[in-house]
């Protein structure tokens, strides 16, 4: 989503009290007063960045006011990477964004600068829920409404700007559902980031067994393009009459050819083949050399067992999704926290009971496939670790006819 310098706040609050001063001078009997066929009220889509964060693209609210000279950005996607303990807090979904505004012209400027598309849909909307909406954006304009608890499914910026815009509409905002409403969450982010396979990847090593899950219409709003799309075949309904949510939809930025210049040049599947590949390699030499090569395996265990400290720290996270993930029967922290044990017996030639245990765990990951969908390349990952583990049993060894008094 989408973060803006902290310096401007000062200009964004003058701005928004010249918006609602005069609004909040007058009563609900002097409504009729304000002038609001000027007033325009719009949803901004904008297209996906560059960075991870803004992948996904981003919404806002534009608020017009020509008579008032007033043209304002409202943006519910603001945080900083300044914060304490911001990427701890972010992992374990304590992460808080806020509300801000700023002028209109700043904010297009900066997707014209990143090369970003945007797109506007003016709303059709009445002169009293367009006052309704500026009431509602100065209530949560207000200091202690403007910092909320940010959460990348349930509630985000697009979540946020879309609740505002439809629980003030006197009529039934109704939704025409489409084609695709069974999509997962899963699906859905891969549509985004399909184009950043690490990106993509790191993603679904986090998420778990219930982003598989199919998804509501409703839910799938929290994609920016997603909601745009849903507005834009939204209708109304008020005292027996229907009319279209969306009055008129425009580019104020157009798309442009971007080149996808991620730099690491191997996607995970090639990576995980070449581990898988290397694993096989180094155990064929262990068979012709009558030796074990234990700090291959030292290697190798301390690295699932580090990603697995990841996971199990996943589950004691906010995020939805990532509480359940199979994807930690092959990665888990055991291995870091036996690591001496096991390395002292692969070392001397022996077994060790936690390779027993870990077989099997990796075969109930083989089976979790049956339920959830792992990240590109994990099964290679698994094959791997299996591999090695196979051949660190006793009957392991006896079947591939391993020297136990000789290791490199």
């Amino acid at each position: 989503m989408k973060r803006f310098k902290y310096n401007l706040r000062w200009c964004w609050v003058l701005i928004f009290m010249l918006l609602t001063t005069a609004l909040k001078g007058q009563d609900r009997n002097a409504l009729p007063k304000v002038n609001t066929d000027s007033i325009k009220i719009s949803l901004l889509t904008c297209g996906p960045g560059s960075e991870v964060y803004s992948l996904y693209g981003h919404t806002a609210i534009r608020f017009q006011d020509p008579q008032r000279g007033q043209d304002l950005a409202i943006n519910y996607g603001m945080f900083s990477f300044r914060q304490k303990f911001f990427i701890l807090r972010f992992i374990f979904g304590l992460t808080d964004y806020e509300m801000g505004i700023i002028p209109f012209q700043d904010f297009l400027q900066e997707y014209k600068d990143e090369h970003r598309w945007v797109i506007e849909q003016d709303l059709n909307l009445t002169g009293e829920e367009k006052l309704n909406i500026a009431r509602a954006i100065d209530e949560n304009y207000i200091p202690e409404n403007r910092v909320y608890r940010y959460n990348y499914f349930y509630d985000n910026c697009t979540t946020r700007a879309r609740d505002l815009l439809i629980h003030h509409v006197n009529g039934r905002v109704d939704f025409h559902q489409g084609t695709d409403a069974t999509t997962s969450y899963r699906e859905m982010t891969h549509q985004w980031n399909r184009e950043h396979l690490w990106a993509r990847f790191g993603n679904d090593i986090l998420l778990g067994v219930k982003a598989d899950s199919k998804t509501s219409f409703a839910q799938q709003q929290f994609l920016p393009d997603s909601l745009r799309k849903a507005f834009a075949k939204a209708t109304i309904t008020e005292n027996g009459k229907i009319k279209p949510f969306v009055d008129s939809t425009f580019y104020l930025i157009r798309p442009q050819e971007i080149t996808n210049t991620e730099g690491f040049p191997l996607s995970p599947r090639e990576c995980s083949l070449i581990l898988l590949a290397f694993t096989v390699i180094i155990t064929c030499c262990e068979i012709r050399k009558k030796c074990r090569f234990w700090i291959y395996d030292l290697v190798l265990f301390a690295s699932a067992g580090t990603a697995g400290v990841i996971l199990t720290a996943m589950i004691f996270s906010q995020h939805p999704t990532v509480s359940l993930n199979l994807q930690i029967l092959a990665l888990n922290p055991f291995p870091l926290l036996l690591i001496y044990p096991i390395w002292k017996r692969l070392k001397d030639g022996q077994g060790y009971w936690f390779i027993n245990v870990w077989i099997l765990l990796i075969f109930l990951f083989f089976v979790g496939n049956l339920f959830q969908e792992y990240a590109e390349g994990m099964n290679f990952v698994a094959c791997s670790l299996l591999l090695r583990c196979l051949t660190a049993t006793p009957k392991g060894r006896n079947i591939l006819k391993l020297n136990r008094n000789k290791h490199e």
